[in-house]
C-alpha cells in the first residue's frame, strides 16, 4: 500500500512555502535605477575613465550638468549641458531643483539637476555622475543609496605630472590643486569603493566590475 506524501509541518495542503512567496517578491521585478558617483582629485583622470566605462557599458546614462557659462561651439542645450542664466540658476537653487551645486572661482555656477537624475532612476536606468569631491559629499547627503567611487592617482607625484602635462595652468595654480587633492583624501572613507587609475584599461575594468556587482546586490531588487 502506497503511503500518501506528507505535508510539511505548519503548512496546509495547497499553500506555498514562505521561500516561494519571498522569491515572487523579487522575481521578474524591474530594478530601480542606480546612481554611480565617480569623483576624485582634479587631474586624476575621472573624465577619461567615465568615457571608457561608457564604451564598455553603453546602457549607462550620464548625468547632464546645468551651468551658467556660455555654450561653446558645437555644444547643445540638454545634450552637453543645460545652459541657464544666473537668475535661472539661483531660482533652481531656491526651488531645491539641484542635488548639488557650486560656484567656481571664475564666478560661474555648475550643478546637477534633480529632475533628470530622478527620472532616469525611476525608469530603471543607471546614471553615472562624474563630479568633484565637494559635490559628491552633497549628493551623498541627499542620495545615500548611490554607489560612490573615489578615483585615486598612483602617487601624488604622478598626479602633479598629469596636471603639468595639461599645460593649462601656472605653477601656483597646480600647487593649489595638489593641496586640495591632499585635503580631499580625508573624505575617502565616505566612499564605497576606491580605484587607482594607474592603467586606463585596468581601472575601467574595475569600474565595470563594481557596477555589475552592485546591480546584483539583493537590496536593489527588493520592493521599495
Amino acid at each position: 500500500m502506497n503511503t500518501p506524501p506528507q505535508t510539511p509541518s505548519g503548512l496546509r495542503r495547497g499553500s506555498r512555502p514562505k521561500s516561494s512567496a519571498a522569491f515572487e517578491r523579487v522575481a521578474g521585478k524591474t530594478r530601480k535605477g542606480m546612481l554611480v558617483v565617480i569623483s576624485g582629485p582634479s587631474g586624476v583622470g575621472k573624465g577619461t575613465l567615465v568615457k571608457e566605462l561608457s564604451k564598455r557599458m553603453p546602457e549607462l546614462r550620464q548625468s547632464i550638468s546645468v551651468t551658467t557659462r556660455e555654450p561653446r561651439p558645437g555644444e547643445e542645450d540638454g545634450v552637453h549641458y543645460f545652459f541657464r542664466t544666473d537668475e535661472q540658476f539661483e531660482q533652481m537653487v531656491a526651488n531645491d531643483e539641484l542635488i548639488e551645486w557650486s560656484q567656481f572661482v571664475n564666478g560661474l555656477f555648475y550643478g546637477t539637476p534633480r529632475s533628470f537624475v530622478e527620472e532616469q532612476l525611476r525608469a530603471g536606468n543607471d546614471v553615472v555622475l562624474e563630479i568633484d569631491v565637494k559635490g559628491a559629499i552633497q549628493v551623498k547627503e541627499r542620495m545615500p543609496n548611490g554607489v560612490y567611487v573615489f578615483i585615486l592617482p598612483p602617487t601624488m607625484e604622478e598626479l602633479e605630472a598629469r596636471l603639468r602635462k595639461r599645460q593649462t595652468e601656472a605653477a601656483e595654480a597646480i600647487r593649489q590643486r595638489l593641496s586640495v587633492a591632499v585635503d580631499e583624501l580625508n573624505f575617502l572613507l565616505l566612499y564605497d569603493f576606491q580605484v587607482v587609475n594607474d592603467d586606463l584599461d585596468k581601472a575601467a575594468r574595475k569600474l565595470e566590475a563594481i557596477v555589475i556587482a552592485e546591480r546584483c546586490r539583493v537590496g536593489r531588487h527588493l520592493p521599495h
